[in-house]
């Protein structure tokens, strides 16, 4: 707190932190005092960990180091393994006995671009494209798998209804990625599964059947697809089905699509034009600029051959 007294000096504003800090955390309906940390989750975390980390950020950069800090979690850029050793051992006894702050070592790895996520983005390695993490992509199935279940015993429309607010937050963070194959292939995943629903709840082969030539399908091709033994995940994929449930009709109920908000290439590789920026310090808290430095980047004609930095993450 007397960190924080020395930016804030409103003592209205220093109780209030307090307060939220001996607040206490609700567990299975019970109030459990805490003795140190802060609470996640609210907008407390990010804010003090702008003040306290701001030290690091002018020891990073009086060190000439290259690198983006979002809250606590920052990545730091150098050019060989080596390095991100010699880096990470550095900036963590510095965090340690300086800052007197605890390293989360479980999260913290000098690893290539590509292999690291950092606020829910990966890298290419030759740093072309901002990609969405592996984890992130598997959260997001995990949510829609649980919305789309084939037991809700819902309405289509409903079960729209509950995709709709949930898709146009995911595509307004990550429609900032430069993959848009990507975002496409994931709203014809999602479209299989509402047919796959659909299709279970036809149930029977006459209702199946009926649905069918309502949606124009041929009347052999119909008597086919509804008499199929086959599995449902399977018959989603059916050209009759498919051809039945065509994209118009989910358009037609609301369904968002995932990649009308991506934008390749929006915005260009920093190194593109011979310097790399990045982002140091408040960005995390509403209505307070970042500071941004400029470093001049070596380009490939210059350094042929050179691989790109791997990432030192410290959280």
């Amino acid at each position: 707190m007397s960190r924080v007294a020395s930016r804030i000096p409103d003592k209205r504003v220093l109780k209030l932190i307090r307060a939220f800090l001996n607040a206490g955390v609700l567990e299975d309906g019970l109030v459990r005092p805490v003795d140190e940390g802060t609470p996640q989750g609210g907008p407390l975390s990010p804010f003090l960990s702008n003040i306290v980390l701001d030290d690091l950020d002018k020891e990073l950069a009086r060190r000439g180091h290259r690198f983006c800090r979002y809250a606590d979690d920052c990545n730091i850029y150098v050019r060989s393994y080596h390095a991100g050793e010699r880096v990470r051992a550095s900036i963590s006894r510095f965090l340690t006995d300086k800052l007197r702050l605890k390293v989360n070592e479980a999260k913290s790895a000098v690893a290539r671009p590509e292999e690291r996520k950092f606020l829910g983005f990966s890298i290419a390695n030759d740093g072309s494209e901002r990609r969405i993490a592996p984890k992130a992509l598997d959260k997001f199935k995990d949510r829609i798998r649980e919305i789309t279940c084939r037991t809700r015993g819902i309405s289509l429309q409903q079960m729209i209804a509950d995709l709709t607010p949930y898709l146009i937050g995911w595509r307004g963070y990550f429609g900032f990625c430069q993959t848009p194959r990507v975002l496409t292939n994931l709203e014809a995943w999602i479209r299989r599964r509402l047919r796959l629903y659909l299709w279970r709840q036809w149930r029977n082969g006459h209702n199946r059947f009926t649905e069918l030539r309502r949606f124009g399908i041929a009347k052999f091709a119909a008597s086919v697809a509804a008499g199929s033994p086959t599995g449902l995940w399977r018959m989603s994929g059916h050209p009759a089905v498919q051809h039945a449930l065509r994209n118009h009709v989910f358009d037609s109920l609301g369904l968002p699509e995932s990649s009308c908000l991506c934008r390749p290439n929006s915005i260009e590789p920093p190194w593109l034009d011979g310097w790399c920026q990045w982002m140091i310090g408040g960005a995390g808290i509403t209505g307070t600029p970042y500071r941004s430095i400029r470093f001049p980047c070596p380009t490939e004609q210059e350094h042929p051959g050179t691989l790109p930095p791997p990432w030192l993450t410290v959280r």
